[in-house]
């Protein structure tokens, strides 16, 4: 078929706009970029408005993302009910994912170097602020604590600051990767996949988590479940997990799990730890991971542990309460050796990529996480959901 002119001026115009990163209206399917987004906003605990607003525009080192997903953390549902971080109004949602459709003309590569173009799938890690002591390949100076997310930010004249929206704006300073070859609830599950890639990096400084282990996860939520599906493709194959809902210590099995204690089932930790015993032949466990956020949960697990073992606590996000311990019998006498793990660091988002291919190649149903999608329409029915515990991963996937 013969072109006019002018259909060959808008083709070369449109690839040198795409090309600079620049196009004015980068096509999402047959649509283009609208006016407007829409924002789920907490206005007030347990309560989200839909809101809409104006497109922002798109600065030469910013980039505009097309939401495809975004999943429910616990955080979320603390803020959600408590607001202890008092962000409201806030746009909250960091599990999210999406795609590229406009970029600044500086944006040229992801925080791991790989090249970014228009279309490109795409999560966003931390936002660091200026701390030198903050780096990629560093934490043995200091942890990220102190860096932003999308999602926890407070509400500002761009309002597009989580993944619980139409679209996001990442901004200069923002660390960002191309996850273009992994499908979209792998994408999803990064961002809690790379919770436990550094909690399991913490453990294994204390030179006690090895190959032939003797594990125990305590708490079989979404966090404790990813955990046993990493140690599982580490190659650790005697993995025990602890907690009260008999449909999750099932799904623990196939994630790799060789056995279960259901809490309720015993009286007491002591009955607990016997319990854990029998699992191991009558061996207390070598290294546990404590994945609630329960202080009970916390005192009972170095009941569960050997002498000489090994615990990495990772349940606490926010204060939870105090834990009452026998510092004696629980930790010097055991000579007990503990880790405190917090968030990520850019290197643990970078091997969480590797991770959910290994598992995926080992055939664990890391998708069977994600038990339940809601569009951001019925974003408060997804939280409710998310907080009668009866889903696990919940998902929101703006319709």
């Amino acid at each position: 078929m013969e072109m006019t002119n002018s259909q060959v001026e808008a083709i070369v115009k449109q690839v040198l706009n795409q090309l600079s990163g620049t196009t004015a209206t980068a096509s999402t399917g047959s649509r283009e970029i609208p006016k407007t987004a829409r924002v789920a906003m907490l206005t007030s605990l347990e309560n989200i408005e839909i809101k809409e607003y104006p497109m922002p525009q798109v600065g030469d080192d910013d980039i505009l993302v097309k939401v495809e997903g975004c999943g429910i953390c616990g955080t979320d549902a603390h803020e959600y009910k408590r607001d202890p971080f008092g962000l409201i109004p806030v746009a909250l949602g960091h599990e999210g994912t999406g795609e590229i459709v406009k970029m600044g003309k500086n944006v040229k590569l992801d925080s791991a170097g790989k090249a970014v173009q228009v279309g490109d799938k795409v999560v966003t890690c931390m936002i660091f602020k200026d701390n030198p002591d903050i780096t990629m390949f560093d934490l043995n100076k200091q942890n990220v604590g102190g860096a932003d997310v999308y999602g926890l930010l407070p509400d500002d004249e761009v309002h597009l600051n989580g993944w619980f929206a139409d679209y996001i704006l990442i901004r200069k300073g923002s660390t960002f990767f191309n996850v273009s070859d992994l499908d979209l609830d792998s994408r999803i599950l990064i961002e809690p996949c790379a919770v436990l890639i550094h909690a399991v990096e913490r453990a294994k400084t204390t030179g006690i988590l090895r190959f032939n282990s003797r594990v125990v996860v305590q708490g079989c939520g979404p966090i404790g479940l990813i955990c046993i599906a990493i140690l599982k493709t580490m190659g650790i194959c005697n993995i025990i997990a602890v907690d009260g809902n008999a449909g999750r210590l099932e799904f623990a099995k196939k994630l790799g799990a060789t056995g279960t204690v259901n809490f309720k089932d015993y009286n007491g930790a002591e009955a607990m730890a016997e319990g854990v015993a029998a699992q191991f032949d009558g061996h207390l466990a070598d290294f546990a991971f404590q994945c609630t956020g329960s202080p009970a949960g916390h005192s009972n697990i170095y009941k569960f542990i050997r002498n000489g073992g090994g615990l990495c606590e990772l349940g606490f996000f926010i204060n939870g309460g105090d834990a009452t311990i026998n510092p004696h019998f629980d930790i010097c006498a055991k000579e007990i050796t503990t880790v405190g793990s917090w968030v990520y660091t850019l290197r643990d988002y970078a091997t969480t990529f590797d991770f959910l291919k290994s598992a995926k190649a080992i055939g664990l149903p890391m998708s069977e996480l994600i038990t339940d999608k809601y569009p951001l329409s019925q974003i408060n029915e997804a939280y409710k959901k998310n907080l009668a515990m009866t889903g696990l991963k919940i998902a929101v996937i703006p319709d």
